[in-house]
Order: C-alpha cells, then structure tokens, then sequence
C-alpha cells in the first residue's frame, strides 16, 4: 500500500508541476504559487478531520517550516520549468529531491530490502537519463543555465520539504500539511500586500491550470503523508520522487517537446525501479 500511495503521489505530482509550470510561463511564478496553495489549504482543512488524527503545537510547527521551504522550492521550481525545458527540469530536480531523504534515511538506520536497494539505484539512474538533453535548445544558453540552477536550489527544497514531512509525528494525520500550508500562504500573502512580490490572482486564461496544481500538489503530498505511515522515508520518497515521468511525457505530448533515446529508456528504467521498489 506504501507503494501504491507513493506512485499516486508521483503522479499528482507530476501533473500538479506541469500545470504549474504552463502557469508559470504567462504569470509570475508568486502569484501561482500563492493562489495554488490557497486552494490546496482549503482543500486540506476540509480533509484533515476526516483523515483523523491528533494534531499538537510540534505538528503544526514542523508543518510551517515545512511550508515555508517547500514553497521556496516550487516558486523557484515553476520559474526554472518558464525558463527551461520542462524535460530537463523536473528530472534534475528529482534527482536532488531524491537524494536527501535517501542520505537522511539510511542515516537514521533505515534497511531496504535489496530489492528496494537496487530499485533506488536504478530509479536514480532513470532520473538522470530522463534529464539528459540532446535535442537542440528551444531556448536561450543563460536561460538554460539559470533553469538548471534553480532546479538544483527547488530540488534540495523538495527534499528537505519530504525529511520535514516524515518527521512532523505520528498519529497527526494531514495536520502538518494544513500547517504547511498556512505558512506559505501566509508568508506569499504578507509579501503579495508588502508589495515585495507578484501575488495578484492569475488570469482567466491560466486560472484553471493554476486551479489544477492546487488540487493536485495537495492530493500528492496528501498520498506522500500517508505513505510515509506504512513504508521507510528511503522508498516512498524515491518512488514519490519519479514525478518527472508524469512531466516529461506530459510536456511530450502537450507542449510537443522532444524525447531522446536516453530520455525513453530512462523511462523504461523507471518502470522497473518501481516494480522492484514495490515488490
């Protein structure tokens, strides 16, 4: 079940950053930011008494750190997915995100299976090639050179975000969520009135993909949360980690944005990660 939830979590993910990043390209990455999480903050209080759990002043403070790095994370994450190629991006991104709960994990004391150990090393190995760019750029040098970098800064965000999360306590349900967004909201909000950022509410022509990334990015880390109850940080944060496919092949066959060979195999590969993480 750990699983299954951590692969949904991918997947929300997944599609969650690529309508962000659509977003992203038309309105100042803030703005979406800010009025995605809204809408995922309302989402989540309406859940977290059915979830359950006893919420306590630790769980909310954890979910406010959490927030506030997360939202970092996803505000430079979106700027980089404007600037770049999305098929670049997001993978560079998860390679990092990955990596910090592994390291934290098995420092902890965590043991996978082997199974699980060789599934890990090959769901690395397929983030990496799903990264690899061969095609000619659609964009300018400069411009690809500062989406790499904000996808290294989001990735180390969202892995730090996904250590934060694991280690909010047990027996709290989704309340840590519910803080973690009512930090960023907060905190994107009190920048937006200041006048230190843009948080105007997006047009009408991306309204609907901002809408899309608020339900989707707080239905992931929702299933995340969960997965984390029934399996070790070290799996379900690199199978939840694998969101890349979802925007690869989305950006593929949306945007019309090439695939190379490495990039297909990657893909191939990550399917088999998954299959042996699973099992």
């Amino acid at each position: 079940m750990a699983a299954l939830l951590a692969l949904t979590a991918a997947a929300a993910y997944g599609a969650g950053d690529f309508l962000g990043g659509v977003a992203a390209r038309r309105v100042p990455a803030t703005a979406v930011v800010l009025w995605s999480h809204l809408i995922g903050l309302v989402l989540l209080l309406a859940a977290a008494p059915l979830v359950g759990g006893q919420p306590t002043a630790r769980t909310f403070g954890v979910g406010a750190v959490a927030g506030i790095v997360g939202a970092a994370g996803v505000t430079l994450f979106y700027r980089g997915l404007s600037l770049g190629r999305m098929g670049v991006v997001a993978p560079v991104a998860a390679v990092l995100s990955a990596a910090v709960p592994v390291a934290v994990g098995i420092g902890q004391g965590e043991q996978p299976q082997p199974t699980a150990l060789a599934g890990i090393g090959l769901a690395l190995v397929a983030i990496v090639l799903i990264s690899r760019q061969t095609s000619p750029a659609d964009h300018r040098p400069e411009q690809q050179t500062m989406a790499l970098v904000l996808a290294i800064v989001a990735g180390l965000a969202f892995g730090l975000f996904f250590v934060l999360m694991d280690s909010a306590g047990s027996g709290t349900g989704i309340w840590s969520l519910v803080g973690a967004r009512a930090a960023s909201v907060t905190l994107f909000g009190s920048l937006g009135l200041a006048g230190l950022m843009a948080a105007a509410p997006p047009r009408r022509d991306v309204a609907g993909a901002a809408l899309g990334a608020g339900i989707l990015d707080a239905a992931a880390n929702v299933c995340y949360l969960l997965a984390l109850t029934q399996g070790l940080l070290t799996v379900v944060a690199v199978l939840t980690t694998l969101y890349p496919v979802g925007t690869v092949l989305l950006a593929r066959y949306v945007l019309g944005e090439r695939m190379s060979v490495g990039q297909q195999a990657g893909l191939t590969v990550a399917g088999l990660a998954a299959i042996l993480i699973a099992v």
